[in-house]
C-alpha cells in the first residue's frame, strides 16, 4: 500500500511538497487554511493573524530563472522579476499542470499533529484538522510535511523602543502594510532595512511628506538589474563562480563590496553595515539609492527613545511630528500544531539535520520543508529538500545514526555562527550551490559535470558556466526530466523575450549558436572583471 503522507501549507514549498510525494508514488493530502494556493504570495486586502501577507508593490527579488522548479520552466513572455500577481499565476499553472488542486483541502486548520501510540513502529501520525466552519476530524498519516514558512507571526519588540506605548501617532508591524495610501503628506519612520523595511521606504515616499529609515547595522544594497542590464542573480552564479568564491574568499568579498561601492558608496549614503557582504542577505532594492539621493528617504540610525510625537535617535538627532511608525523588525517562527520540543531550538537554530527531519524521532516520518533562507531563491531549494524527504519516507535513503546527525548539526550551527551574521529570527541561511549539491549527491541527482563536458560540452559549458539553474538536477538520477537539457540549452532565450518589445535593426546577424556562445563568454567575462 502507499504511503499516506499529510503536507500542511499550500504555499510554494507545500505545493512542491505534494509533487514529490506524487512522484514517488505516496498519497499526499494537503491542509490550507486558506480558500486558495500561494501562501505569501497571495495578495490579501484583510489577511488572517497567523498568515504570511505581503504588499501590493512586492516584486519577487530572484529572478524566474533562478526561482522556477526544476521540470517547470516559468512560460517565456512573462517578466525575469515578475510582480507578485504573476508568481502566484506560475504557482497556479504548475499546480494544474501536475493536477495537485485534486490533493488540497482548503479553509482546513491543523489543530495538532501527535505520534500514535505504536510510533516507534509504525512512524504514524494523528493529524487533528478542524474546517472554517468548526467541524473537526482527525486521521492518520504515515508520514507529515511541515511547509507553513516563517513569516506568519511579527516581531514587534516594543520594549525596545522607550515611549511607543505613548506614541501620539500611529504605528504597527510590517505585516499589516498593503500600500501608501493614507500616507500621503505624513511624516513617517519605518524601523529596519531588511527587504521589506527598504521597500516600505521607498514606496511610502512617493506620496509622504518625509520618510526617515532607521537601522542599527546598515545594509549592502544589490539591484535586480545586473551588467549589461540583464537579472543580477543570473550573473556570479555559476559552479565556477562558486568554485573561486571557495578558493579566495577574502579577495572575491573585497571585489564584490568594491563594485557595490562602484554604483553608489555605502558609507556616503550611511547603509554602510558592520558585516562583510557574504555574511547576511543583503538588501534587494533598484530603487532605494534614488529616493535618498533625492531626499525623500532620509538614512537614520536606531531609535533611542519616542516622546510624544518625536522621535529621538541615538546620534541624539530628533524628528519632530511624526505621525506613523513602520516596523520591519522581522517575524518569529513557531509550529504550534506540533508537540512542545520536537522542534528543539539551539545555537541559532531549530535542531533540524540538514534544515529538514528533527532529531529524537523513533522513525523519520516528519520534515520541516521550506524552511530555510539564502542569497537566492527558496523554491528550488523546498523542492530538493521535498525529493530528499519523500525518499526517506520510503525508506529509500536512510538517515544517519542520532549521534551522527547531532554533530552534523552542532558542526552546521557552528559555521553558521562564524559565517554568517547570525540573528535570533534568522537562523536559516545556508550556501545555495553547496547544500542543493548534498542533497543532490545523496539522492543521485547531482550533475555529472566531467561526463556532460565529455559527451554534451554545450550543455556541460551551459552547467559550469552558466547560472545554477534548477534544471541541472533533473539530468539525472531519480525524477530525471527529458526537458532538462533545452530548458538549460534555452534559459536565455526565456531572459530575453520579456524585453521583446521593441526590437530594434540588428547592425549584423549571427547564427543562434555562435551568438549564445557569446553571450556565455561575456557573461562569464563580466562575472570575473565586476
Amino acid at each position: 500500500m502507499s504511503l499516506e503522507v499529510a503536507v500542511i501549507g499550500a504555499g510554494p514549498s507545500g505545493l512542491t511538497s505534494i509533487k514529490s510525494c506524487l512522484d514517488e508514488g505516496l498519497e499526499p493530502t494537503c491542509f490550507e487554511s486558506s480558500e486558495d494556493i500561494g501562501g505569501l504570495w497571495r495578495f490579501k486586502e484583510h489577511p488572517d493573524p497567523g498568515r504570511a501577507n505581503i504588499y501590493e508593490s512586492v516584486i519577487i527579488n530572484s529572478s524566474k530563472e533562478m526561482m522556477s522548479y526544476s521540470d517547470f520552466p516559468p512560460p517565456a513572455h512573462l517578466p525575469n522579476n515578475m510582480h507578485h500577481s504573476q508568481l502566484l499565476s506560475y504557482l497556479r499553472l504548475y499546480a494544474q499542470t501536475f493536477d495537485l488542486f485534486k490533493h488540497i483541502y482548503f479553509q482546513t486548520t491543523v489543530v495538532s499533529v501527535r505520534q500514535r501510540p505504536d510510533f516507534p513502529v509504525s512512524g504514524q501520525w494523528e493529524v487533528k484538522t478542524e474546517k472554517r466552519e468548526g467541524q473537526r476530524e482527525t486521521q492518520v498519516f504515515d508520514a507529515v510535511m511541515v511547509c507553513t514558512g516563517h513569516f506568519t507571526q511579527p516581531h514587534l519588540p516594543l520594549n525596545d523602543f522607550p515611549g511607543i506605548e505613548e506614541f501620539e501617532g500611529t504605528y504597527f508591524h510590517s505585516w499589516e502594510y498593503r500600500s501608501a495610501e493614507g500616507l500621503q503628506g505624513k511624516r513617517v519612520v519605518v524601523v529596519g532595512i531588511g527587504n521589506s523595511g527598504g521597500d516600505i521606504a521607498v514606496d511610502a515616499s512617493r506620496v509622504a511628506e518625509q520618510v526617515y529609515l532607521s537601522t542599527r547595522k546598515g545594509a549592502w544594497v544589490v539591484s535586480r538589474v545586473g551588467a549589461g542590464g540583464l537579472p543580477g542573480d543570473l550573473l556570479g552564479t555559476s559552479r565556477l563562480d562558486r568554485l573561486v568564491q571557495k578558493l579566495f574568499p577574502s579577495w572575491i568579498t573585497r571585489m564584490m563590496e568594491k563594485k557595490l561601492n562602484r554604483t553608489f558608496d555605502h558609507r556616503l549614503y550611511g547603509l554602510q553595515p558592520k558585516h562583510r557582504f557574504f555574511a547576511q542577505i543583503p538588501v534587494v532594492n533598484d530603487d532605494l539609492p534614488g529616493r535618498i539621493i533625492s531626499g525623500r528617504v532620509l538614512v537614520k540610525p536606531n531609535i533611542r527613545e519616542i516622546k510624544g510625537s518625536s522621535v529621538v535617535f541615538e546620534d541624539g538627532s530628533v524628528v519632530e511630528k511624526v505621525d506613523v511608525v513602520v516596523f520591519a523588525t522581522g517575524y518569529n517562527y513557531d509550529f504550534p500544531f506540533l508537540p512542545s520540543g520536537l522542534l528543539a531550538n539551539g545555537g541559532h537554530r531549530l535542531c533540524l539535520y540538514r534544515h529538514v527531519f528533527p532529531l529524537g524521532l523513533a522513525r523519520p516520518s516528519l520534515a520541516v520543508v521550506g524552511f530555510i533562507c539564502n542569497l537566492g531563491a527558496i523554491n528550488p531549494l523546498a523542492e530538493m529538500q521535498a525529493r530528499w524527504a519523500t525518499q526517506v519516507f520510503k525508506g529509500l535513503l536512510t538517515l544517519p545514526s542520532e549521534e551522527a546527525m547531532l554533530q552534523d548539526v552542532k558542526r552546521d550551527t557552528s559555521t553558521l555562527q562564524n559565517r554568517f551574521a547570525c540573528l535570533e529570527r534568522h537562523p536559516l541561511q545556508v550556501d545555495h550551490i553547496p547544500y542543493m549539491d548534498s542533497m543532490a549527491e545523496e539522492l543521485g541527482v547531482r550533475p555529472n559535470l566531467l561526463g556532460l563536458l565529455l559527451r554534451e560540452p554545450d550543455v556541460g559549458l551551459r552547467v559550469l558556466l552558466g547560472p545554477c539553474t534548477p534544471y541541472q538536477y533533473r539530468l539525472r538520477g531519480p525524477g530525471q526530466w527529458d526537458g532538462a537539457r533545452q530548458a538549460i540549452l534555452t534559459q536565455w532565450e526565456r531572459v530575453a523575450q520579456p524585453f521583446r518589445t521593441r526590437m530594434p535593426p540588428q547592425p549584423e546577424s549571427r547564427t543562434r549558436a555562435s551568438s549564445s556562445l557569446i553571450l556565455i563568454l561575456t557573461l562569464l567575462m563580466m562575472s570575473w572583471l565586476f
